[in-house]
């Protein structure tokens, strides 16, 4: 018989280093999970993982830049062979992809749908591949949650690269769905509103980032914690009844 209970499963998390993926890899530590921590700052990976290991966790820390396709699937080995199967996707990595269109570099371009886009696709079929081959899937374990954003269900001014981005994410997770779906592989998003993390953190202390605060319903980002029974729900067992789902959590903020 298959053991579903949380501390037999390894979770992926994918820019873990910071913001949502960070406070991700802690949530589901706190819950049992075995967490494998992905990104390019592996010092600020290290002191995570000890800060989870005092907590009674197991996590490593694993070096992965998501725009490197040929890299994930490695990285995603290493994590099974020092924390057991993975069950468990968080594609969190992302850039902000910021510029008025007719002046983004081709180059600042070309990394948000590398990191946002490419990161997601790819980290989504290494993880999928590797749900089937360990069981997971078969046992109905499997899941991928992938970070969107209300910018892929909206138009931001400025901001057309990401959207256009956070939007194929959506897209992507649909259709990954679809596909999967007959495997076992529950694959869905959720599009979180404005959270203030490293990449916003400077607009936000503007004057016109204050302003745009201003502007929203309720006046106010989103807490860290806003996404947490989203994220458990979505990778837990009640999510193998959930697939192509896209949870919005905003505030209001898009309304």
């Amino acid at each position: 018989m298959t053991d579903h209970s949380p501390g037999n499963r390894t979770a992926f998390i994918t820019g873990a280093s910071s913001g949502l993926g960070r406070h991700s890899a802690r949530l589901l530590a706190r819950v049992g999970v075995r967490v494998a921590l992905a990104a390019r700052r592996t010092d600020r990976l290290e002191a995570e993982v000890v800060a989870i290991q005092a907590m009674g966790g197991e996590a490593v820390a694993i070096e992965l830049d998501v725009a490197d396709a040929a890299s994930i699937g490695r990285a995603m080995d290493r994590a099974q062979a020092e924390l057991g199967p993975i069950s468990i996707l968080i594609n969190n990595a992302g850039v902000s992809g910021d510029g008025a269109a007719l002046s983004m570099p081709v180059d600042r371009f070309d990394l948000t749908f590398d990191v946002n886009v490419r990161g997601v696709y790819f980290a989504a079929r290494e993880a999928a591949k590797r749900m089937l081959d360990n069981g997971t899937a078969a046992a109905g374990d499997a899941r991928i949650v992938n970070i969107a954003s209300i910018a892929g269900l909206i138009q931001l001014p400025g901001l057309t690269a990401y959207c256009a981005s956070k939007s194929a994410v959506i897209s992507l997770t649909r259709g990954l769905a679809r596909e999967w779906a007959k495997r076992h592989i529950a694959v869905n998003a959720i599009a979180p509103g404005y959270i203030e993390t490293e990449i916003n953190s400077d607009w936000f202390s503007t004057d016109a980032g204050k302003a745009q605060i201003e502007g929203f319903p309720r006046q106010r980002l989103i807490d860290n914690d806003a996404l947490d029974q989203a994220l458990l729900l979505l990778t837990g067992r009640a999510a193998r009844f959930i697939t192509g789902s896209i949870i919005t959590i905003d505030d209001g903020q898009s309304l």
